[in-house]
C-alpha cells in the first residue's frame, strides 16, 4: 500500500475549532486522513495528512 503525504501549518491565531473545520473539509473533499499533529513551542500546529494512492491496473 502506498501513501501520499501533505504537510499543512496553521499559525497560533487560528482557533482549535477553525483548524478542525478546515481539516474536516480536506478529509471530506480530498480523501485525506490525519497522520500526525504537532504543536510547537511557538504555538504553530504542524499537521501531516495522508491518503492512499490507488493505482489503476490494466485488465485487458
Amino acid at each position: 500500500m502506498e501513501w501520499e503525504f501533505d504537510e499543512v501549518t496553521f499559525d497560533r491565531e487560528f482557533s482549535r475549532n477553525m483548524v478542525a473545520r478546515l481539516l474536516v473539509e480536506r478529509a471530506e473533499h480530498g480523501g485525506w486522513e490525519l497522520d500526525r499533529l504537532r504543536i510547537g513551542p511557538d504555538g504553530k500546529r504542524r499537521v501531516v495528512l495522508r491518503r492512499k494512492i490507488i493505482r489503476a491496473v490494466r485488465t485487458a
